[in-house]
């Protein structure tokens, strides 16, 4: 039962629904509680991954692959990107995410719609096969974005873990998804890489404030609500500690979409651009948002087109 409806400034309901298994943003202090859905839905003869990539998958939370595309593929990709940096059109719209502060293009959402090419990509038969497997269902696109970390400037996104968001604000309702980052420019140590928790994705951290209208609006650029406070962070690394897996451009990393993972800023000269697409199992479709405010844009999380991609 929904309680506390008020007239649409914050929060519709003030304590978590029945069937909320992943209540989040309700109690005045955090809490850390067991993942309560596999990690891993498939079995090594139902995709391309083997037993062992399978087994590390679900007991670190992500895996990285090398060689997945050719060199002119990632080469047509990397030139879009550059193409869609310089084009004022793509700035433009609603879509595009401007840096804090600067002029500098952060984002851009929704690509596999808007981009032939990289949508192509996006629903290449190599992503969405492991995909597949990992999730043990047929997969549709819930979102997808060009990640700028531009040179110099480019701005960190601070630890979060993706579901925690994806369930509160998109009503995702279970941990049946995940995401792939295909790097287009090399992945260093220095240019702010990803970084994850090997093994968080088993702890789910409720986290605290209330959660505004619209809240994309600002979480997009700088997130503030819906990220983990200091102690349990502490804790997650206590307990998992943190790696950053790096590669040159064209490797591959698949994460579970309760990683606890974020990146630093990028004050180097050397660009740091990926494609991030997130896949979500048919059987896994979203309900009502369970904070109780309407949606996000379609643009940022799909509620319309649940069209399986991929073989």
């Amino acid at each position: 039962m929904m309680s506390s409806m008020n007239s649409g400034t914050g929060p519709a309901i003030s304590r978590p629904r029945p069937e909320d298994r992943y209540p989040s943003r309700f109690d005045p202090d955090p809490i850390i509680t067991a993942r309560l859905d596999p990690v891993v839905f498939g079995t090594a003869d139902q995709g391309p991954l083997d037993a062992s990539q399978l087994s590390f998958y679900d007991q670190n939370g992500y895996l990285c692959l090398d060689s997945l595309f050719t060199e002119q593929e990632l080469d047509l990709a990397l030139a879009e990107l550059h193409r869609l940096r310089a084009d004022p059109k793509a700035r433009a719209t609603e879509q595009a995410v401007i840096e804090p502060g600067s002029n500098e293009l952060r984002s851009i959402f929704a690509i596999h719609r808007s981009n032939a090419l990289l949508g192509r990509l996006c629903s290449h038969p190599r992503l969405t096969a492991v995909a597949q497997q990992l999730l043990g269902s047929q997969v549709y696109l819930h979102q997808s974005r060009i990640n700028y970390k531009n040179g110099f400037r480019g701005k960190e996104f601070y630890w979060h873990s993706d579901f925690e968001t994806w369930h509160v604000e998109d009503g995702i309702p279970a941990m049946r998804m995940l995401s792939c980052s295909i790097s287009l420019t090399p992945n260093t140590p220095n240019n702010g890489p990803l970084m994850v928790m090997p093994g968080s994705h088993h702890h789910y951290i409720s986290c605290v404030g209330i959660t505004p209208e619209d809240h994309y609006r600002e979480s997009l650029k700088s997130q503030e609500i819906g990220v983990p406070d200091n102690q349990s962070l502490s804790t997650l690394y206590d307990r998992c500690g943190i790696v950053a897996p790096t590669g040159p451009t064209g490797s591959v990393t698949f994460f579970d979409c309760n990683v606890m993972h974020g990146s630093n800023s990028n004050i180097t000269p050397a660009p740091r651009s990926n494609l991030f697409i997130v896949y979500n199992s048919i059987e896994n479709r979203p309900v009502e948002p369970f904070c109780g405010l309407a949606p996000r844009p379609n643009f940022i999380a799909e509620r319309l087109d649940f069209t399986p991609v991929g073989p």
